[in-house]
């Protein structure tokens, strides 16, 4: 199987208006990621307040998404919980709704061994027959999928790819010597490593930033040659968003560039006044920066 995608991903954010989703603004960020070099759409993850998000309203922005890109990028959706019954039924409705992939996270809180790892990745891609990128995040689970795992959950045939925001290039090296990357994709789901990433044999980045900045990221994939140079305003940039935690900063900026509101829902609190300020002259800046 060929990879899902090359280059950049982006995590979508759910805009709001008033505390509810706003399905216009949706529309808009879709065309405006897609016309500015996006490979990848990732619907109802963690940058997208997935936890917050009624069943209802996830398929509805599902709905959104996939009629709107009217199959122009591949959609993945973020269907992965602490429940593996649960997580099957999120992942049919969305293979239903017409969703090309499916995100799987380590379960949570609730967690597991390594054959328990495996034992629920699998059951999962079995029952759903989409394609499965594993999300492996411990600084958010307290989980990690360790590199035999992932080379024994790579043999099945449904699961194609694994984005890997663990920050740590032993774990990418070892990964990487046991998988066949011909057919297994690397995405990075750190912003900020993109650069090394790549270098080290990584196809792609699941981003963040990229809600705003998606013609830059896209470049420092295409262009090898000076991709050092091109990174620097983005990490002026993501250094000025760690203000936060996401995906509070990246849901200001997206309301700057007009999509939605500035709202997160609970437990997340928007930045205040003088954090708002302080990065709205950092996005400035990498505008004239990138612009000059």
């Amino acid at each position: 199987m060929t990879h899902i995608f090359q280059g950049t991903g982006v995590a979508l954010i759910t805009p709001f208006s008033n505390d509810q989703v706003d399905y216009q603004a949706i529309r808009q960020q879709v065309n405006y990621l897609i016309d500015h070099g996006i490979q990848s759409l990732i619907v109802n993850g963690t940058t997208a307040e997935n936890p917050t998000l009624t069943d209802q309203e996830k398929d509805q922005i599902l709905m959104t998404v996939i009629d709107e890109n009217q199959s122009r990028v591949p959609v993945i959706v973020g269907t992965g919980t602490n429940n593996t019954q649960r997580s099957i039924e999120a992942s049919l409705r969305a293979k239903a709704l017409g969703a090309d992939a499916i995100m799987l996270i380590t379960p949570y809180y609730l967690k597991t061994s390594q054959r328990g790892l495996i034992a629920h990745f699998e059951t999962i891609a079995n029952a759903v027959e989409l394609p499965v990128v594993l999300y492996n995040v411990p600084s958010r689970t307290s989980s990690t999928i360790e590199p035999a795992t992932v080379e024994h959950l790579s043999h099945h045939p449904y699961i194609v790819a694994l984005k890997d925001a663990t920050n740590d290039f032993d774990y990418l090296a070892d990964v990487q010597s046991r998988v066949n990357t011909s057919e297994f994709a690397l995405y990075s789901g750190n912003d900020d490593n993109i650069v090394r990433y790549y270098q080290e044999g990584g196809h792609g980045v699941i981003s963040v930033a990229a809600n705003v900045i998606p013609e830059a990221f896209q470049r420092v994939y295409t262009d090898r040659t000076n991709r050092e140079v091109l990174f620097r305003p983005i990490g002026k940039l993501l250094s000025a968003m760690s203000v936060d935690i996401n995906p509070i900063p990246i849901k200001y900026l997206a309301a700057l560039e007009g999509f939605g509101n500035y709202e997160v829902r609970l437990p997340l609190v928007p930045l205040n006044e003088q954090e708002q300020a302080q990065l709205k002259v950092a996005f400035d800046n990498f505008k004239t920066e990138v612009l000059a």
